[in-house]
């Protein structure tokens, strides 16, 4: 197994690389002098080269790309166009936001997608297994940023159970989770709806397998049967699509932070946008690219985890 995490991790590296790479060029060759933006239309010529030498623009493109990488090795992101504050310290105070919701979201789909999609299974063309494939459906139609006002609109404004905005203090784990199960939810709730129908599909298809009719010709308790040898054999496409949609999340954790007015990454990350602020996107963007690769890496080794055969590939 040991062997297998070194494989993995050694080719996550170029990959992580090569997403760096592209961030790097597509804010940089992308059209317009970002200089003259921050400045504006009407910012003298002097202004704008000035700017332009402070943000090493006028170095040549491979120098600006060492000293990009050399910045990333080090720790440093950079200072805010802005307000000066270094970026480092933006993303340490809202990068524990982000985290938790999107943690959040992928352990309500986990928690309730899988034993719906498995309820559903066992009952096809019943009932329950109708009004599972329904919700789902709806759950996959409707957008995140709508679901969410829904949920403030019912939990928040009319039976002020939770907050309607804010972050919560993460000191404060009451408080902090009070703020945090509104937006985890709508994240959640959506997750769950591709969660279930995966877990459905996944489990009808092994149902049908030889070693389960031998299983429950043995005698086997059905509960046995459906937990040691039919999930265990149908979690590889399941924790694809977990795996898959948890990078959805992370850009779907953009809309659920405005709606509800949290901090995060998506939050700054717009605030950057609309401010022109080029060294805290670019930032932004490379954290948001980690944390796909770092994914995709999680998703691999817990793929070896359930299927020995994997890694011995």
């Amino acid at each position: 197994m040991i062997g297998y995490i070194i494989r993995r991790i050694l080719i996550s590296i170029p990959i992580l690389l090569a997403v760096l790479t592209l961030v790097f060029l597509i804010v940089r060759v992308a059209p317009g002098d970002p200089a003259q933006a921050i400045l504006g239309d009407y910012a003298s010529k002097e202004a704008v080269e000035a700017l332009r030498e402070k943000m090493g623009l006028n170095k040549p493109l491979w120098q600006q790309y060492i000293e990009f990488l050399w910045g990333l090795v080090r720790g440093d992101l950079g200072r805010s166009m802005i307000s000066g504050v270094p970026v480092a310290k933006q993303v340490a105070y809202a990068l524990p936001y982000t985290l938790e919701l999107t943690l959040s979201g992928i352990i309500f789909g986990a928690v309730l997608g899988i034993p719906l999609g498995i309820y559903t299974a066992l009952r096809r063309n019943q009932l329950p297994d109708y009004l599972g494939r329904v919700l789902s459906l709806a759950g996959l139609s409707f957008p995140t940023f709508y679901l969410g006002i829904l949920l403030i609109l019912v939990f928040a404004v009319g039976l002020r159970l939770f907050p309607v905005v804010g972050g919560g203090d993460l000191h404060d784990l009451k408080d902090n989770l009070r703020h945090l199960f509104l937006p985890g939810l709508t994240l959640g709730l959506i997750m769950t709806a591709y969660v279930t129908r995966m877990s459905r599909s996944s489990i009808l298809n092994v149902l049908n397998e030889d070693y389960v009719r031998t299983a429950r010709s043995k005698g086997l308790a059905e509960r046995l049967v459906i937990y040691k040898h039919v999930l265990k054999n149908a979690l590889i496409p399941i924790i694809s699509i977990i795996g898959v949609y948890s990078i959805v999340l992370i850009g779907g954790s953009v809309l659920v932070e405005i709606v509800f007015s949290r901090p995060g990454l998506g939050k700054l990350m717009i605030g950057a946008m609309l401010q022109r602020d080029y060294i805290t996107l670019q930032s932004i963007m490379v954290i948001y690219a980690g944390f796909v690769v770092l994914i995709n890496l999680i998703t691999d080794l817990a793929y070896g985890l359930v299927d020995p055969r994997i890694r011995y590939e």
